[in-house]
C-alpha cells in the first residue's frame, strides 16, 4: 500500500498523547509506516559527549509516530487523500473538498 502523506505536509494527530496537535512532517518511513512530525511525540535522549556534541547531556527530539495516527490537514480541516489522473499526471486529491493538493 502506498503512503499518501509526504514530507512537508501539515498533519493533525488523531490518536495518542499528542491528540489534536498539528505539525509539519519532517520525514516519512514508508517501510515501517512511521512519520516524524515537528514538535510531536517529543522524547528526552541522554547523549554522551562526542566530536559533534562536545557537551553531551539531555537532548529533546521528535520520535516516530505511526502513520495511522495522523491525518492530512487541508485548509484547516482534516481530510483523507485520494489520487486521480490530471491529464497524464497522477495527482493527490483531498477527499473532503475534491481539490488537488499538489
Amino acid at each position: 500500500m502506498s503512503v499518501k502523506i509526504k514530507k512537508g505536509d501539515t498533519v493533525k494527530v488523531i490518536a495518542g498523547k499528542d491528540k489534536d496537535k498539528e505539525g509539519k512532517v519532517l520525514s516519512v518511513d514508508a517501510k515501517n509506516n512511521k512519520v516524524i512530525v515537528e514538535g510531536i511525540n517529543m522524547i528526552t535522549k541522554h547523549t554522551k559527549p562526542s566530536m559533534q556534541n562536545q557537551q553531551g547531556g539531555i537532548v529533546n527530539k521528535e520520535a516516530p509516530i505511526d502513520i495511522s495516527n495522523v491525518m492530512y490537514l487541508h485548509k484547516g480541516q482534516v481530510t483523507r487523500i485520494g489520487y486521480k489522473m490530471d491529464g497524464d499526471k497522477k495527482v493527490r486529491v483531498a477527499k473532503k473538498t475534491g481539490e488537488v493538493i499538489d
